[in-house]
């Protein structure tokens, strides 16, 4: 948006490396405001929302006063900011919504259960279609919500999915240090969280390292999350701690020297509604590393990486971790869909083809 014109502010969370309340980068302006931990269970989600909302709320008005807007793009979780869209539409600015998680499914699949937080997840989706002007949609799975049960206009959302940028994923040279004196290194990149499938990643490197033993096998996960310890801790439980290597959340350095590393990349995300609809970044992020990928078979992974990636039997396992050796016992392969996950991020994914869409989709915003 800085790049066409736009005057662009940002407000957000701190978090690690990223404690500056307010700061300047490439003429963007960053406001940024602490949260409590991150939430777990209803009164922690209900903490952090309140924050959130109240301190998204104060820097809005900052904003406001000292350098201006015309609209607010607001993405979610939390899905409560429509509050603040709606509140400043009252002010005659326009409010667009960011489609990044559809939560009524993620709330389902943290929690197992459709009650009465389920039911407000829907009301509040609700409410922000009914007052966004334009919809931004990361995959087509999350428009037809957006339309069907959002009740929008198909006009008024666009789909603009999250390309990574290539000048940012960057092929690096291998640390072979961090295979752990191993022939092979499995990676994974994401947020350490129940609906993430970890567990499911870590049972298959079990059946790995001691089923179909295979000791040539490390293991690198990074990431952070409110299940990292509970992660780690399980990892011992299964035998694994000199088989698994947890990063936690690092620098992007960090992220892609495991990553350029790894023989096979890994998306365990669980089979159930919310994932089955979902772009997942790490997908094309390691798409545009050239690595092979395995993942359990879903709607939007299977469009994201088609045969860059082998599909895994849903919430198999055992089927996982044959994928994984399937891969890592064929050189050739593993460069064949290496290579053709690069050219499609290339040619179809990377965020200059994105770019555009985004443009249009305020084109479309300021014509209203």
């Amino acid at each position: 948006m800085q790049e066409a014109g736009y005057k662009v502010s940002i407000i957000c969370p701190t978090g690690k490396g990223y404690e500056k309340k307010h700061e300047v980068i490439d003429h963007i302006h960053i406001y940024r405001h602490n949260l409590p931990l991150e939430g777990e269970g209803a009164l922690g989600y209900l903490l952090e929302y309140s924050t959130a909302l109240f301190w998204e709320f104060v820097l809005a008005w900052r904003v406001l006063l000292t350098r201006g807007f015309d609209v607010i793009h607001a993405c979610n979780p939390p899905d409560d900011i429509f509050l603040i869209g709606g509140f400043f539409k009252l002010l005659g600015k326009k409010f667009l919504f960011d489609h990044h998680d559809i939560n009524p499914e993620l709330y389902e699949a943290k929690f197992g259960r459709r009650d009465f937080f389920y039911k407000v997840m829907l009301a509040w989706e609700r409410w922000t279609f009914r007052l966004a002007d334009i919809s931004i949609a990361t995959n087509e799975s999350y428009k037809r919500i957006a339309v069907e049960r959002g009740g929008m206009a198909e006009d008024k959302v666009f789909v603009v999915r999250s390309g990574p940028k290539l000048e940012r994923m960057k092929i690096l040279p291998p640390v072979e240090a961090l295979k752990n004196g191993r022939k092979y290194l499995v990676g994974y990149v994401g947020v350490m969280g129940r609906q993430e499938g970890i567990d499911y990643l870590l049972r298959a490197a079990r059946h790995i390292v001691f089923e179909m033993g295979r000791q040539d096998v490390q293991f690198g996960l990074v990431g952070g999350g409110t299940s990292l310890e509970e992660m780690r801790d399980y990892a011992v439980k299964l035998g694994l701690e000199d088989y698994v290597t947890f990063t936690g959340r690092v620098p992007d350095r960090q992220m892609l020297e495991m990553l350029n590393t790894s023989d096979v990349c890994v998306n365990p995300d669980v089979a159930n509604e919310m994932n089955d609809k979902s772009t997942m970044n790490k997908i094309m992020e390691y798409m545009a590393l050239g690595k092979p990928i395995v993942q359990f078979d879903l709607t939007e992974g299977r469009f994201s990486a088609q045969e860059a990636s082998l599909y895994a039997e849903k919430n198999n396992v055992e089927d996982m971790a044959r994928k994984i050796i399937t891969l890592l016992d064929d050189k050739e392969m593993r460069d064949r869909m290496g290579a053709y996950g690069r050219k499609r991020v290339e040619e179809c994914l990377a965020w200059e083809h994105e770019a555009p869409k985004l443009l249009e989709a305020y084109e479309a915003l300021f014509g209203i």
